[in-house]
């Protein structure tokens, strides 16, 4: 996937001087291959595939989680010698780059069970669709062998305006924006070099015979500035040399660094990552929470539907991708949070101290309240909460208790 034709390039057989970073420097990119594309595309698969695959049941009283083969069978081991985090990364990566909108995954079925066997990506690059007449009527091909649309799970990120059951990815709005960054970063690397950017210029009379011939340049150098040692004064005639210094162009002063922020900029803006993961400024706590809520959610959403579509009978029954973990949380934060929810027994202890990554206590797993912490089954035993004649029968029974000894 190359925001450049390799053949425009092959066409010029003329010697032509190639300025400071021009285009034709540049030479051929892929979008997988450049580094600011390779950065988002990695962040975005990375945080989506750090999700857990959670197999979900309606039921009256709520949605509960179902652990079952099934549920372990895509979120543990979806492919034979692929962990779910690998197998998720690949399809992003699909949906974002290799697949230009699309990943496939093949079903393999166990013929013996019955049972779902692998979830097999397909290589995106050897895919093809055959488009029927009417937008539901449409096969795969790969590799020679044509797939029907039950036959496969077909992720789709941008759907198509024509055929809207296969995507469109980002390869032709990323031309101009990759194909600029990929020509700063060869005027800048010309730049780093040196040979823009001389220590010392030295100024020379131009009538002098020695200037005229590079061996004559040489010649000076080494007369009068070379055979000095490191750290001694330079002799040197007033008349024919002179020292001056010479502030070279920077890249600040060429806009090279203004507008790579530029470009930066709308490559993270139309890939929706926040800038900062490209160097453009700094870290954004609730910019990267938003990033998570938007972004990562929608691909995880998009995910998570087209399993439970493709996968699932049950209309009771559907996955979903848990973003919990991505958050950018302080310990603090989580604390506090815990301690809310536990207060109003919406949580037992056990779970804020999962929370905080501690190991389950035996004798924190009860429901609690707030004050003195008593347990959620003795919540009427206050006494604040009896009325005055059971008050009074109360303190009568513990008066008669003492009098017995009791």
């Amino acid at each position: 996937m190359a925001f450049w034709n390799r053949r425009k390039r092959q066409r010029s057989s003329i010697a032509i001087p190639i300025a400071l970073g021009s285009a034709d420097a540049v030479g051929y990119v892929k979008l997988s291959e450049h580094p600011d594309v390779l950065t988002a595309v990695d962040k975005i698969a990375d945080l989506v595939s750090n999700m857990t695959i959670h197999l979900v049941e309606k039921t009256e009283k709520g949605d509960k989680r179902i652990v079952n083969e099934l549920s372990r069978k895509v979120d543990i081991e979806p492919c034979k010698n692929m962990t779910r985090k690998t197998w998720l990364y690949k399809i992003v990566r699909d949906l974002l780059l290799d697949g230009d909108g699309n990943s496939i995954v093949h079903i393999s079925v166990d013929k013996e069970t019955g049972l779902i066997d692998n979830l097999v990506p397909l290589q995106m690059p050897l895919v093809s669709y055959n488009d029927g007449s009417n937008l539901i009527d449409y096969t795969i091909d790969y590799s020679g062998v044509t797939y029907s649309p039950d036959e496969v799970i077909h992720f789709v990120l941008n759907p198509h305006p024509l055929y809207p059951y296969r995507g469109i990815g980002y390869r032709v709005a990323l031309k101009d924006l990759v194909r600029n960054l990929a020509q700063a970063n060869k005027t800048k690397s010309n730049f780093m070099s040196g040979k823009y950017m001389p220590s010392i210029i030295i100024a020379v009379d131009a009538l002098t015979e020695e200037l005229s011939s590079k061996e004559g340049r040489e010649e000076i150098l080494n007369k009068y500035i070379d055979d000095t040692e490191g750290g001694k004064p330079w002799v040197i005639p007033a008349d024919l040399v002179k020292v001056e210094q010479v502030r070279p162009l920077s890249l600040k002063d060429i806009a090279i660094i203004e507008g790579m922020e530029i470009d930066k900029k709308s490559l993270a803006g139309l890939l929706g990552v926040p800038a900062f993961f490209l160097g453009v400024g700094e870290f954004d706590k609730d910019e990267y929470n938003n990033f998570v809520n938007t972004r990562i959610m929608s691909i995880g959403q998009r995910i998570a539907q087209t399993l439970t579509r493709d996968i699932l009978f049950s209309p009771n029954w559907y996955f979903r991708l848990n973003p919990r973990s991505l958050y950018a949380y302080d310990l603090s934060e989580l604390v506090n949070a815990g301690k809310e929810l536990v207060d109003r027994t919406a949580m037992r202890r056990n779970e804020w101290r999962d929370w905080v990554g501690l190991d389950p206590d035996e004798e924190m797993n009860e429901l609690i309240i707030l004050e003195n912490y008593i347990p959620a089954d003795k919540i009427g035993n206050q006494s604040k909460l009896l009325s005055d004649e059971e008050r009074m029968a109360l303190a009568l029974k513990i008066l008669k208790g003492g009098e017995k000894g009791e």
